[in-house]
């Protein structure tokens, strides 16, 4: 099987589209392929190929369907094989009426759902072992939850607030250390907390977003382990 003469085939496309080389390399920019006329006259009297991805852009701008039909000499050729140019056109003015009709819209594809381990803080709060215990449930979740979440969160009391509300699902990305001024899921003292870790002064501490509640100073004799970062609520 041969390949045919691209440039010689691409030059006769672009004129029967009554195109320029320039007019060609400023469609092919608008698709973000960045060309000037000079290369395009390059490709066509074949001192040059074009890349595969310009190639196939070139064809998509070119309305050339069938490129195996096109551009294969001696093969089985496509869909299109054995059609004159009006033969062609007449294809692509059905497709365009199917297109418009409506009747025959692809389906589109289904949402990839997932689940992820949903935990209640009230729940867990006390047992010391909050990604260890069973105190959760399976929970079916959508694009709307990032791809990086490991588990979800539902948030109990308004120490957050405004930012986070009782009842709201928070989802975690589960890692073990946090920036200070990043919110996130915490054991301490035995509870389970969702608060921001800040410093002050000379020491960690877990901070409310509601100024009614005060911080949470961490002691160096009681160990702080970080559950996981929030990403989304």
């Amino acid at each position: 099987m041969n390949i045919a003469n691209i440039g010689e085939i691409l030059n006769i496309r672009r004129r029967e589209m009554g195109l320029s080389q320039a007019e060609l390399a400023m469609l092919l920019r608008g698709e973000g392929i960045d060309v000037t006329n000079q290369a395009i006259s390059k490709w066509e009297n074949g001192s040059t190929l074009p890349n595969a991805k310009q190639f196939l852009i070139l064809c998509r701008v070119l309305e050339i369907d069938d490129i195996g039909g096109e551009f294969l000499v001696g093969g089985r050729g496509g869909l299109l094989a054995g059609l004159d140019n009006m033969g062609r056109k007449k294809v692509r003015e059905y497709i365009e009426l199917l297109r418009s009709s409506g009747l025959y819209d692809a389906e589109p594809e289904p949402e990839r759902c997932r689940t992820l381990p949903l935990y209640s803080i009230a729940v867990s709060a006390g047992t010391g072992q909050f990604l260890d215990s069973e105190d959760y449930e399976m929970t079916e979740v959508g694009p709307e939850v990032p791809e990086n979440a490991n588990f979800g969160v539902r948030v109990a009391g308004d120490s957050m607030e405004p930012q986070f509300h009782d009842g709201q699902t928070v989802w975690i990305r589960q890692q073990h250390s946090l920036m200070t001024g990043e919110i996130g899921i915490f054991l301490y003292d035995g509870c389970a907390y969702l608060k921001q870790l800040v410093a002050v002064d000379d020491h960690l501490a877990l901070h409310s977003l509601n100024p009614a509640y005060p911080d949470i100073e961490i002691s160096p004799e009681l160990p702080l382990r970080v559950l996981g970062k929030v990403l989304a609520a």
